[in-house]
């Protein structure tokens, strides 16, 4: 799962779940669609992660979460208020997709992508940076929540 990186994660839920909505059995339920909200929600959590990539660029470390190791550990900017501003922006920009398509099955795509984030990759890069920065990322952990 570590290989697929995160947001081919989110395009591969949101285009499966838009397909499968497509089925008879699906046909009857509701459409949750608000194209306003959803394209607020799209531009507010892109923000989040392209934010977040450039202040990794800015302080010369590494972006992938599967990097062997990082150069540094980012407390600064948005990483003051939330441990993961790049999957935060991915679960509000799926949620905005949903709303803009407003099929409903849509809306499971920034739960499940959670799932994947918060018990596969947040885990593995929180045992990473752990054992690259021991005390400083463990204040850190204290100080800062994993997603607000």
């Amino acid at each position: 799962m570590l290989f697929v990186p995160p947001p081919l994660w989110v395009i591969v839920l949101l285009t499966g779940l838009y397909f499968l909505s497509e089925l008879a059995v699906f046909a009857g339920l509701p459409a949750w669609r608000h194209e306003g909200a959803g394209i607020a929600l799209i531009v507010l959590g892109m923000a989040l992660p392209f934010t977040a990539i450039a202040h990794f660029l800015a302080v010369n470390t590494q972006v992938l979460p599967t990097s062997e190791s990082n150069n540094r550990l980012v407390v600064a900017g948005l990483y003051r208020f939330t441990r993961n501003p790049m999957y935060l922006g991915l679960v509000i920009a799926s949620t905005g997709v949903a709303l803009w398509f407003g099929r409903p099955l849509m809306f499971l795509a920034p739960l499940l992508f959670f799932a994947i984030a918060n018990w596969v990759f947040i885990p593995y890069e929180e045992a990473k940076m752990r054992r690259q920065f021991g005390a400083e990322f463990d204040a850190y952990v204290k100080r800062v929540r994993r997603w607000i």
